[in-house]
Parts: C-alpha cells; structure tokens; sequence
C-alpha cells in the first residue's frame, strides 16, 4: 500500500532538454528499486514538454514563475490530486521523487538565475503546497543526486516499512 509519485522524466528521459539528458529512456535502477519494494507509480507530467515543446533551450526557474505558467502546472495536477486523495482514503503511504536543480521538479535545490540554489521547482512547489495544505498527507521527500540517490531512496524506502 504504498505509491511513488515521480517526476516525468524518472520514467521518460526523453522529455529533457536535450543537452541535460542522464539516461536513455528512463532511469532503469529507480524503476527497479520501486518495483521490488512493491510500489505502485504516479508519473507525474511534464509542464516545460508542454509548454516549450520537445526542442527547447534550458530555462531557469525565474524564467518559468510566471502566472500563466503555475496554472499550467495547477491543472495538469488535477487528475494527480484526485489519486492522492482516492489512495490517502485508504492509508496508503506515499513518496515523492523529484530531480534535483530542475527550475520544474526540484525538491531541495533548483536552477536560477544565480546558479543552483535551495529552494522547490514550479511544480513540486504547487503539488506539495496543495498536499501539504490542503489534505495534509505526508510525503517523505527522497534527494535526487543520482550519485547518492539510490542508497537515499533504499533508506526512505526501509523506514517507510517500520
């Protein structure tokens, strides 16, 4: 009874700016790692695929916070809020991964103008101030440095069991 809900480019690298590709296709040992600990997935969208397209330049977060584009990500999480909700009715438990420095789905750091920074993406700063606030389900928050990610993510994992 547990889900992970994951940024869209865990599962599909092909979303990416081009030039900041880690992986081809998808990052196979998250993948693996959720499914052996029997975690159901979210995918979560991709706004800047939907906004920019497939072949756009890298941006930083100042250049994505605008009004127009929160309510893009606000209604794309709609459908994923109406999961949480339905899956949170019945004690399931959730963890949240993210990518770290992207200005959309960073948790603890993200791209600015100033380089990279503390602070949330776009889109992980709308989906965890509705989770948090309004339904307040806990997430725990995995770290996506792909160096330490996977021991990060088997610890979560673990203390997700006690």
């Amino acid at each position: 009874m547990r889900i992970a809900i994951v940024s869209h480019c865990i599962l599909n690298q092909n979303s990416v700016v081009k030039s900041l590709r880690r992986v081809k296709g998808s990052f196979k040992e998250v993948v693996s790692l959720l499914i052996k600990n029997d975690f159901g997935i979210i995918q979560l969208p991709c706004p800047e695929l939907i906004y920019l397209g497939i072949n756009r330049e890298g941006r930083v977060k100042e250049e994505y916070d605008t009004e127009e584009y929160r309510e893009l990500c606000r209604e794309l999480l709609k459908n994923i809020f109406k999961y949480i909700r339905e899956y949170e009715k019945d004690g399931y438990k959730f963890l949240l991964i993210g990518i770290e420095g992207s200005p959309t789905c960073g948790i603890f750091k993200t791209e600015t103008k100033d380089g990279l920074r503390e602070g949330r993406g776009i889109l992980m700063e709308e989906l965890l101030k509705y989770v948090n606030i309004k339904h307040k389900i806990e997430i725990p928050v995995g770290i996506n440095n792909y160096k330490d990610f996977l021991k990060e993510l088997e610890r979560i994992i673990s203390s997700m069991d006690e």
